[in-house]
């Protein structure tokens, strides 16, 4: 099958993980995707834990071989529960093929059927695709950046660059995610705007280019905390044909509509 092509509803199952070998399973396919360490897995005990005190371990299966997966742990600030999205895998052969969509769509079901109305997790802004997926697709927004969030990483994908990250906020019943799940679009109120060069990938995978990668990360981290401390948000990210992304800043309140979600 085509990376590109959509999966069967048929074929592609996602569902609550169940036993110690579906959580194995996890820890194996985590491993595979990032080629982290063994110092910088996340462990089976781990996933046994958050599957124990309220968390998400949730699997994709195809032919019942896991395939891709999210774990997610319960979480609380300033008095509000909400859910930390940790991460999310998809086996190679299955990238681009809406494996990823489908498991976040079953992660805002479950989550709102136990009462919550936020998740939250970390995202790599020099990750093009993803960062894309994130604001556009499932509707999140983010407001907050972290320098070097889990110090120095043994994945080969960050290039290593210090690790930096965006929270993205997914906040599951405003109308914003509403819109997006189902296909729609808004238009962002943009008064600012951040652009990757889809070059970027590039620039981190050679020792020779990496200094203009990290220059990159650190410019772009300055123009986000400036950014952030203005009150702007991340509400919109455009992606153009050469592959190159750029990040669309505005006054989220602007956008919201109904329950105000400020925090």
């Amino acid at each position: 099958m085509g990376a590109s092509r959509k999966l069967a509803s048929s074929t592609l199952v996602v569902r609550n993980c169940r036993g110690l070998e579906e959580l194995r399973a996890c820890v194996a396919l985590q491993k595979q995707v990032w080629k982290f360490s063994d110092a910088d897995l996340v462990p089976l005990r781990m996933f046994v834990v958050a599957e124990k005190i309220g968390g998400q371990v949730i699997g994709a299966f195809i032919r019942n071989q896991l395939a891709g997966f999210s774990l997610s742990l319960p979480a609380m600030r300033d008095g509000k529960p909400y859910l930390h999205s940790h991460m999310l895998a998809v086996g190679d052969k299955y990238r681009n093929a809406g494996m990823g969509q489908r498991l976040k769509l079953f992660q805002r079901k479950d989550a709102m059927r136990r009462g919550y109305d936020l998740i939250e997790w970390t995202f790599d802004p020099l990750e093009i695709k993803n960062a894309y997926f994130n604001i556009e697709r499932l509707g999140a927004i983010a407001r907050r950046y972290i320098v070097d969030q889990y110090g120095a990483s043994s994945s080969p994908l960050q290039g290593g660059l210090p690790t930096d990250r965006l929270i993205a906020e997914w906040w599951l019943v405003s109308d914003r995610v509403k819109r997006r799940v189902r296909g729609g679009a808004e238009k962002a109120i943009e008064t600012k705007r951040i652009p990757v060069p889809a070059e970027i990938y590039q620039w981190k995978a050679a020792p020779d280019t990496r200094e203009r990668a990290e220059a990159l990360q650190k410019k772009n981290r300055k123009e986000f905390m400036r950014a952030f401390n203005s009150g702007l948000a991340v509400v919109g990210y455009k992606l153009d044909e050469k592959g190159n992304g750029a990040f669309l800043l505005g006054r989220w309140h602007e956008l919201a509509s109904g329950k105000n979600q400020s925090r």
